[in-house]
């Protein structure tokens, strides 16, 4: 009788001990399927997601665009008639828009010796200024920036230009006083006038600053084209892309 009783706790027991198991695995099976709902952990995408194109901040710190508008800015708008200018050239001449005979329009270009935008961009001025000037729409270069910087002062100009063979103007912006008046901010920036000089299109030259084989749109020489054909431009405006104009300290 003791023999049996013995034998039925160590059942009993035995019973206990496979019954606590099978629920400790069976938690386990569920705690792993919970974990399996999310692969990819606490820290991945999944639990933070970022935030939605409309809660983005504009450029980062530091971008080469333009990021005021023209009204912020305040220079001219599309449609106003630019006031002319007489300013010293590379040769020692003085050049005006006035003195420029038989223009249809003028490719007022703001650009300067050492940005590595404006570098990009001379070759590409320089034939668009050799197509567009036998058609009256020459390309008349302004050097915005501080003559303080020696490489951006008048001597630099002249070898900069001798360099590269400019075949249009360029012109030192004397006091620095044109510049804000047509609102240029970057170099290059570039404003198209009409025969009456009117405003007919302000921003960047076209859409790769890098890379002249892989651009896609020729946003100056589209609306050279509208004006030649009667037409307005289309689009008017596009943000200049380029170095900062640097103003005198004083």
């Amino acid at each position: 009788m003791k023999k049996i009783s013995i034998l039925i706790a160590i059942i009993g027991l035995s019973t206990s001990v496979l019954i606590s198991c099978k629920n400790e695995t069976n938690g386990t099976q569920e705690l792993s399927v919970h974990r399996d709902k999310n692969p990819k952990g606490p820290h991945q995408d999944g639990d933070h997601k970022a935030p939605p194109p409309g809660d983005r901040k504009g450029p980062p710190t530091g971008s080469p665009e333009q990021t005021k508008t023209l009204e912020e800015i305040g220079g001219y708008n599309i449609g106003d008639v630019a006031t002319d200018f007489n300013l010293k050239n590379v040769n020692g001449s003085m050049v005006s828009l006035a003195s420029i005979d038989k223009a249809k329009g003028y490719i007022v270009t703001f650009t300067c010796n050492e940005c590595p935008f404006s570098k990009l961009y001379e070759d590409r001025l320089i034939t668009i200024n050799n197509t567009y000037a036998p058609q009256g729409y020459p390309v008349v270069a302004i050097n915005p920036n501080s003559p303080e910087n020696e490489k951006e002062g008048y001597e630099a100009m002249k070898l900069r230009a001798k360099e590269k063979g400019f075949t249009f103007p360029y012109l030192v912006d004397e006091g620095q006083k044109i510049y804000p008046q047509y609102g240029a901010v970057r170099t290059p920036h570039v404003f198209l006038l009409d025969s009456d000089r009117k405003v007919q299109y302000i921003g960047t030259i076209d859409d790769n600053a890098k890379s002249p084989k892989d651009v896609k749109v020729n946003y100056l020489e589209d609306a050279i084209n509208a004006l030649k054909n009667g037409t307005k431009p289309e689009p008017n405006f596009t943000k200049a892309i380029g170095c900062p104009i640097k103003a005198n300290r004083a």
